[in-house]
């Protein structure tokens, strides 16, 4: 059935539980709800102040999108664009965010607690204070991607392209998996690249359990 809501039942069973402030995004949203298009285009649309908890945007576009605040717990965005999307404070706890495409968007001080974030983009993506506790990046691509002030406390990786910002308050607790690197460490105005059994070493200081591979190459 075209429409069809995967995490929630059909489509047209899921309702926002508050919608956005701007008018054009609250039409465009109860458009696309009300007819049978499957992929949202909510591209450079304000969706502050909506809660669209356990909504299915999967293959959605939200390119350049506002989503300050948002309250997304649950949502999923698989293969969904989100390139350049402001998320700042947004709750994505639980979000599936499988193969999305989060280029350059910011995820400052966002909640992605215990998200699946396997295979998904963050090149550029500023997650600095973001919280990702127990999320999967398995075969993630981040790269520069500012995670400084970051929680990664249960987090799990495998073979993740992990060219990270980091800093001292980046908390690494308990990460685990296979990463390649390097990572830029700040400290105030300086920084440093850590990378083999040294970056091994920095993360396990700070109670993770991380082996290095061998650096990356494009196959020819």
């Amino acid at each position: 059935m075209v429409g069809e809501i995967v995490s929630s039942g059909t489509r047209k069973n899921w309702k926002p539980t508050a919608l956005p402030a701007d008018p054009e995004a609250t039409r465009q949203l109860q458009e696309w709800l009300a007819s049978e298009e499957y992929n949202l285009n909510g591209m450079e649309r304000d969706f502050r102040g909506a809660d669209l908890s356990g909504g299915d945007f999967s293959n959605a576009w939200f390119t350049d999108a506002v989503l300050v605040g948002v309250r997304l717990v649950g949502a999923s965005f698989y293969r969904a664009d989100l390139q350049s999307a402001d998320l700042t404070g947004a709750d994505l706890t639980g979000a599936d965010l499988v193969k999305a495409n989060l280029d350059e968007a910011v995820l400052r001080t966002a909640r992605l607690n215990g998200t699946d974030m396997v295979g998904a983009s963050l090149y550029g993506t500023d997650a600095s204070g973001a919280s990702f506790r127990t999320t999967r990046f398995l075969g993630a691509s981040l790269i520069d991607t500012d995670m400084r002030g970051a929680d990664l406390t249960d987090a799990v990786l495998d073979e993740n392209i992990f060219e990270i910002k980091a800093d001292n308050s980046t908390v690494m607790r308990g990460l685990t998996g296979t990463v390649f690197g390097p990572v830029t460490v700040f400290s105030g105005e300086s920084s440093r690249e850590l990378a083999g059994t040294e970056l091994e070493a920095w993360i396990a200081e700070r109670g993770g359990q991380v082996r290095v591979l061998p650096p990356y190459r494009t196959p020819q």
